[in-house]
C-alpha cells in the first residue's frame, strides 16, 4: 500500500448514507444501530431476517422496529428494501413503489449468503416482478454471485456478469441495478462501461484487504481469521488495487455501501462460521483510511455522500461530519445482544476517528 499523506489532518463530509446495510433485529439490532447512526443520514436496510421481509407490510413492521431501537438524540432514516423470490407478484412492486418507504428489492441466489435459503433460483421466474420494477424505477440490488457448488468460489462474481447480469439487462435494459459489494478487476470493468441505468456500492473491507487476510496476519503470522471472512469473499491483490482505482477515479457510478453484517462471536469462530464483516463500527474512518493510501482523500465525499443519493433519486444531505486524523484503535469485543461481536479491524491501528 501507498503512504497516507500526514499533509492532511481533518476532512470534513457532508453527511453520508451508507446503501448496504445489516442491522438484524431485537436486542441485536439495538445494540449496532447507534454505530451507524452516529455516522450516515441514512441506510439501504437488507432484507435477509428469518422469516424475509418480502411484503411491503413486513418491511413497514421492520421500519418501526428499527425506529423504536434508536436512541434519543440520534437522527437516522432506515431506507427498506423487499426480499425477492422465485414468486414475488408484480402487484407487490407497485405497493411497493407507492409506500414510499422501499427503495429497492434484493435479489440474492438461493444459497448464495447468510438467510439466502428462500432466495430465487432461477431470475427467469421474476420476469413479472422485473418489469414492473422497470417500468415504476425500483432498483434491483444484486448479490452478484453464482452459486453452484462446482463453481469456484474466488469465481462466482465473475460467472454472475456473464450469466446472469448481462442477460437480464438485455431482456430489462432500463432497470435500475446496483451491483452490491463488487469485489473484482471485471465488476469495476462491467460497472464502467455498462449502458443504462447500473450503480456499485464498494465495502471498506474490499478496499483495504485482500485474501491474504483471511489467512495470514499483517506481521505474517498464519491461520485461519474468521471475522475477515464475507462474501462475496476477499479476492487477489490484483482485484482490491482494481477497486481502489475506482473509487479514487471519481467515477460517479461507485458509492459507499459498508454490508456490515454483524455475527456473534461465537458463530464466526466455529467449525462452519458464518460469512460476514462487522465494519459499523468504523466505517468511515476505514474508507477514508483506504482513501488516503490511495492519494484520493478529494474523491471521498462524493463516493460516500453525493453518488448514492444521486442514483436513487433521493436529496443529498445538508449536515456534514469531521474526521479527524488520530492513532487509536478498535476494541476486540463489542456487545451483541446477549453475545459479543469482534469488529472487522479489531486490534488493529486506525489513523482517522469521527470527530465528536
Amino acid at each position: 500500500m501507498a503512504a497516507e499523506d500526514k499533509t492532511v489532518d481533518r476532512i470534513t463530509l457532508t453527511r453520508p448514507d451508507d446503501w448496504h446495510l445489516h442491522l438484524r433485529d431485537g436486542a441485536q439490532m439495538a445494540d449496532v444501530l447507534p454505530y451507524t447512526a452516529r455516522q450516515f443520514a441514512r441506510a439501504i436496510v437488507m432484507p435477509n431476517l428469518k422469516p424475509p421481509v418480502t411484503t411491503t407490510a413486513l418491511a413497514r413492521a421492520y421500519r418501526e422496529r428499527i425506529g423504536r431501537a434508536l436512541p434519543e438524540g440520534l437522527e437516522f432514516e432506515p431506507l427498506m428494501t423487499l426480499y425477492l423470490t422465485d414468486n414475488t407478484p408484480a402487484d407487490e412492486i407497485v405497493r411497493a413503489k407507492h409506500s414510499g418507504i422501499v427503495h429497492g428489492v434484493k435479489l440474492y441466489p438461493a444459497g448464495a449468503t447468510t438467510n439466502s435459503d428462500s432466495g430465487v433460483t432461477d431470475l427467469r421466474k421474476c420476469a413479472q416482478a422485473l418489469e414492473a420494477m422497470q417500468a415504476l424505477a425500483v432498483p434491483l440490488l444484486v448479490h452478484g454471485e453464482v452459486a453452484h457448488g462446482e463453481v469456484d468460489v474466488f469465481d462466482r462474481e465473475k460467472r454472475f456478469i456473464d450469466e446472469v447480469l448481462i442477460p437480464t439487462r438485455r431482456d430489462f435494459p432500463a432497470l435500475r441495478v446496483v451491483f452490491e459489494h463488487i469485489t473484482t478487476r471485471e465488476a469495476v470493468e462491467y460497472v464502467t462501461q455498462a449502458e443504462g441505468p447500473v450503480g456499485a456500492t464498494i465495502t471498506p473491507q474490499h478496499l483495504l484487504y485482500n485474501r491474504n487476510s483471511i489467512f495470514m496476519t499483517a506481521a505474517g503470522k498464519t491461520g485461519i481469521r474468521p471475522h475477515y471472512y464475507c462474501l462475496p469473499v476477499l479476492k487477489r491483490e490484483a482485484h482490491r488495487q482494481a477497486l481502489v482505482a475506482a473509487v479514487a477515479s471519481g467515477h460517479p457510478r461507485f458509492f459507499l455501501g459498508t454490508d456490515s453484517a454483524p455475527h456473534p462471536k461465537g458463530d464466526k469462530e466455529n467449525a462452519c462460521g458464518c460469512a460476514g464483516c462487522f465494519t459499523a463500527a468504523a466505517a468511515l474512518e476505514m474508507y477514508a483510511r483506504a482513501f488516503d493510501l490511495a492519494g484520493a482523500l478529494d474523491r471521498l465525499e462524493a463516493f460516500a455522500s453525493f453518488n448514492g443519493p444521486d442514483f436513487y433519486g433521493l436529496p443529498r444531505n445538508t449536515g456534514t461530519v469531521a474526521l479527524e486524523r488520530r492513532r487509536w484503535t478498535l476494541p476486540e469485543e463489542m456487545k451483541f445482544g446477549e453475545q459479543t461481536i469482534v469488529p472487522l479491524g479489531a486490534g488493529e491501528a486506525l489513523s482517522w476517528k469521527l470527530a465528536p
